[in-house]
């Protein structure tokens, strides 16, 4: 943060949103770069043709006077700007870890994402719930009470829906006796609407009660949802919390006065205190630091997890940021293979092959998601084989078994070490992760990811699947008509992406070999793709 504020001086945070038409992006875009900078004022501001999305901090002053600029705008009449005092960051790590050490304003396409499949358009936000203030949303929980009695429905079908994401729910959520609550379990917001889609019938004939933790959500959420017709119409979000803290903060000088809960007509029982002992706060909770990705990574043929692992360093080093990538061993374990050169092809002599052949000690294992019928694996045997021809450039079409138990192998991995937002397959790895996508309908709730990344990629021959037909987010990377992948052909990698859905996919050519590319402007566009997951 700004590191010229007075002794004395006052720090702030600020936080609106406002859905509205805009005009025009790049007038408002530099109307927010000007006044911030002129204000000293640091975070983030994404705009976008339906509104705005603002998180901000500063000085209380400066910010007290951005306030006063945006309300003279008539597009933000009636924006409900929530500004706290708080401390300023102990230190530039801190800073960091808060997302306050610079300003960013961009244009987006969404507020927020609410969905990361593209084919999933966002919801009408005219038809969004009905706002309810904290003493209003309260009062219904309490007694279920004029709100709900105004809308002709009885109190029996009310439902207390979260609308925030496993680490945030962790902290606390409301409880209120008789009104049953429903928590998605959600890793990502945009995980939300699968939900909603899976739970409609716990929904449908219900007053449904949302929360979550500026409002903007609940707006996408709550509109999505009255959006599927008969029996979802009753949908009320709360969107103030007023100068309510709780009274840890209270104790330990953090926040505003604490408001007596009685004299505005909260009951106490309903303000949940939180033991922090026992309700640790997560680390990445905080405007401007999103948890990063979990990718899971399928290695190669003949590679296995540690390998892979050194051979994408770069691209690990360079999207750190954003996603932690995890690596895991394919199932099938291969006999080394020995080519021997040609003055030993020519000798008849056993023992020659044998003394020429490479060294047994320090060698790694070789793995593969897919074998050749034909092929010995699993021995956990480290003597070489010498090749029984020259190698072969179309083997991997050869390369249709043990896929049942890839499958299930990678079932495991994901109930041991998931759950994962990703995954990213390269050459044959590639292959096993479209199986993956393909299958996810299959193992639903044992195997569940939002997006692939293909890197070098085909189709297994031992796949029934249609064209456009995977539905799951991709992002192939292989090398361009001109490129210098020989292992596998340019054609093979573009059919690959024709399988999924149409609209779902992204493609990156490159003019490299066997790799996954990580200088510009490759590594750009990847980023670009992760991006819309986080």
């Amino acid at each position: 943060m700004a590191d010229d504020a007075g002794e004395g001086e006052q720090y702030g945070l600020l936080l609106y949103y406002k859905y509205a038409s805009v005009p025009d992006l790049d007038e408002l875009v530099s109307f927010y770069q000007s006044n911030c900078s002129s204000l000293g004022l640091l975070g983030r501001v994404r705009v976008a043709p339906h509104g705005v999305n603002v998180t901000v901090g500063g000085k209380l002053s400066s910010l007290e006077k951005h306030i006063e600029a945006v309300k003279a705008r008539t597009l933000f009449e009636g924006t409900d700007f929530k500004l706290a005092s708080s401390h300023q960051p102990l230190n530039d790590r801190v800073a960091k870890e808060c997302g306050f050490t610079s300003l960013s304003v961009r244009i987006v396409d969404e507020l927020v994402t609410f969905s990361s499949h593209p084919l999933l358009k966002s919801p009408n936000i005219s038809n969004a719930g009905r706002h309810l203030s904290a003493v209003e949303f309260h009062s219904v929980l309490e007694s279920a009470g004029k709100i709900l009695e105004e809308s002709g429905n009885d109190n029996e079908g009310l439902v207390l829906l979260d609308a925030r994401n496993l680490y945030e729910t962790r902290i606390g959520k409301f409880q209120s006796p008789d009104v049953e609550t429903l928590d998605p379990e959600i890793r990502q917001y945009s995980d939300l609407h699968s939900w909603i889609d899976d739970n409609a019938d716990r929904l449908q004939g219900k007053n449904i009660l949302m929360y979550c933790t500026g409002g903007i959500r609940c707006e996408m959420a709550s509109a999505y949802i009255r959006g599927k017709g008969t029996g979802f119409e009753n949908v009320f979000q709360q969107v103030d919390a007023g100068t309510y803290v709780c009274e840890l903060c209270q104790k330990h000088g953090k926040g505003g006065p604490l408001v007596s809960a009685v004299e505005d007509g909260i009951p106490e029982e309903s303000l949940q205190q939180i033991d922090l002992k026992t309700h640790p706060c997560p680390r990445g909770i905080g405007f401007g630091s999103p948890r990063k990705l979990r990718i899971l990574c399928l290695h190669g043929f003949r590679q296995n997890a540690s390998s892979f692992k050194g051979r994408t360093a770069s691209l690990a080093k360079k999207i750190k940021n954003i996603a932690e990538l995890i690596y895991v061993d394919g199932p099938h374990e291969l006999p080394f293979i020995y080519q021997p050169p040609v003055a030993d092809q020519a000798c008849d002599s056993e023992s020659s092959a044998v003394q020429r052949s490479p060294p047994r000690e320090n060698c790694k294992k070789k793995l593969a998601w897919l074998v050749s019928p034909e092929c010995c694996v699993g021995s956990g045997k480290t003597e070489w084989i010498v090749a029984d021809g020259p190698f072969d450039l179309l083997q991997y079409q050869q390369q249709t078994g043990g896929s049942d138990i890839s499958l299930a192998h990678l079932k495991k991995v994901f109930s041991q070490d998931g759950p994962f937002d990703g995954i990213l397959g390269f050459s044959q790895g590639a292959a096993m992760a479209t199986l993956a996508c393909a299958h996810q309908d299959k193992f639903k709730g044992e195997m569940n990811f939002r997006f692939a990344v293909l890197c070098s990629g085909y189709l297994p021959k031992i796949a029934e699947i249609s064209h456009g037909t995977i539905n799951c987010p991709s992002l192939h990377i292989f090398g361009s008509d001109h490129g210098k992948d020989r292992q596998i052909s340019n054609t093979a990698s573009k059919d690959l992406a024709t399988y999924f859905e149409e609209g779902s996919s992204v493609i990156i050519q490159h003019d490299s070999g066997h790799i996954i590319p990580t200088r510009s402007p490759y590594i750009d566009q990847i980023k670009d793709f992760l991006h819309r997951f986080i």
